[in-house]
């Protein structure tokens, strides 16, 4: 959908209380994007669609496990459980089953510095979305029984999630890269720390974190956005979470920058049919301008079927069905990784394969025919994932949060194709050809393979 951005886009906190901004203008009001910011600084964001029957309504939390203390670590993950246990006038059958007599959908998910409670239902039923999901955020009940029952609940997501070693090899890298800190503990939580959670831990948090400033509601199809507003100012009224014109300070962002350690090896030793490693180093905060070159160079890397990686290891060698590059980006804090599942026995070859390309990419950058590939891909994916009314529900609310700025499709297009083959290599040669990569891999790989592994990132 064609957007013009508005001139000197303001910012939520240069945004008067009570009024409306023009973020992105659309054709004919088609992908016109704006923000109200209600008293408490409470932010509503919405992105217009008045050709589908559809609307997606989310409300996003400046909350993640980052900001969790050692003690409580899984906790934002367990309230995310919590909030749709029961509130004061609905309970938890209550909940699921508005949504399921007018078939929407509702669900949520908490990450590193963020959670999303979010529904998709036709656009008629979308005061219904708003009233269930505000309902949630702002009178849940977290009552003891509540916790006792949920927390075998996240127990057995605990289990699931370390039944997939694929999975959990993530979480170890985060480890070797950050140690102890926030940002290198679990999103879930251990075992022990969700034992240890009580009721009071968890409430105060609930009440400490879920504030008006920390909120961005977010919603996107064929919505109005006054009606929106009025809806969701309702809500929060009713609930007595509005009222104060001054708006407190953001969640502190700093403090979990990754480990300066070249090298560093975490092996976990398991009897699993693969092992599976991720191989990696620090890489760049969310904002940082770089970012744009660093995901072209992430697609050519590792990004698609025709990368090098894939290439290298799966198509000439067989040695891995599934090889990718990735990054994850934070507020204060990055890494760039390469993952890759395969036969034990072939591990120590599958490792050597992936150095020597990240080599190559730091010292000599790519081609020109695979920035221009890279760049296509990249264009693409963009705009592919931006079709339906979820996707942009979550663009908007996640602009909104994160980077308090909105960029319209063009310019985010032209973000990536204004990347060169020099600003590849810079980065190329900043982030990769920094620190020695560290290692982190999982499987039955003890003794002598271990011994090998390390002595391969010495």
């Amino acid at each position: 959908m064609p957007q013009v951005a508005s001139k000197a886009q303001t910012s939520a906190q240069d945004q008067r209380p009570g009024t409306t901004k023009t973020l992105l203008k659309g054709i004919d009001g088609a992908g016109t994007v704006r923000r109200t910011v209600l008293p408490g600084g409470l932010r509503v964001v919405t992105e217009t669609l008045p050709t589908v029957r559809s609307a997606a309504f989310g409300i996003w939390v400046g909350v993640g496990s980052r900001d969790e203390t050692p003690v409580l670590n899984g906790a934002t993950h367990y309230l995310e459980h919590l909030l749709f246990k029961g509130t004061r006038k609905r309970s938890a059958l209550d909940i699921s089953s508005a949504l399921d007599a007018v078939g929407g959908e509702m669900n949520a998910f908490t990450a590193k510095e963020y959670t999303c409670y979010y529904a998709r239902v036709l656009d008629r039923d979308l005061p219904l979305a708003v009233d269930v999901v505000s309902d949630m955020l702002t009178s849940s009940l977290i009552r003891q029984e509540d916790i006792d029952t949920e927390r075998d609940v996240v127990l057995e997501e605990i289990a699931m999630t370390e039944d997939d070693p694929s999975d959990v090899v993530h979480d170890l890298f985060a480890r070797t890269l950050y140690g102890d800190s926030p940002l290198g503990r679990p999103v879930l939580g251990t075992v022990d720390t969700i034992n240890a959670l009580t009721r009071d831990q968890v409430h105060g948090f609930y009440k400490r974190r879920y504030k008006p400033e920390h909120l961005v509601v977010a919603a996107a199809g064929n919505v109005d956005h006054a009606k929106v507003v009025r809806q969701v100012q309702r809500c929060f009224e009713q609930a007595g979470a509005l009222g104060r014109e001054d708006v407190g300070p953001a969640v502190p962002r700093n403090g979990s920058r990754a480990l300066k350690t070249a090298g560093k090896v975490e092996i976990l030793d398991r009897s699993t049919e693969q092992a599976h490693l991720v191989l990696g180093m620090p890489a760049l905060a969310r904002t940082d301008d770089r970012r744009w070159a660093l995901g072209v160079l992430n697609s050519a890397l590792g990004g698609g079927m025709s990368s090098r990686l894939f290439q290298e290891v799966r198509e000439k060698r067989g040695l891995a069905y599934s090889v990718y590059s990735y990054t994850s980006s934070y507020a204060d804090s990055g890494l760039f990784g390469i993952y890759a599942g395969c036969q034990p026995k072939r591990v120590e070859e599958v490792l050597k394969i992936c150095r020597e390309e990240l080599e190559k990419v730091a010292t000599g950058g790519i081609t020109e025919e695979e920035l221009k590939r890279a760049i296509g891909q990249m264009s693409g994916s963009t705009v592919l994932g931006m079709e339906d009314t979820g996707s942009l529900m979550s663009r908007v609310g996640k602009a909104e949060l994160a980077y308090g700025t909105h960029l319209s499709v063009d310019e985010l297009l032209g973000k990536i194709a204004s990347v060169t083959l020099d600003d590849v290599r810079a980065v190329a040669a900043d982030v990769l050809g920094g620190l020695r990569p560290s290692l982190a891999v999982i499987g039955p790989v003890a003794g002598k393979r271990a011994s090998r592994l390390a002595e391969a990132m010495a």
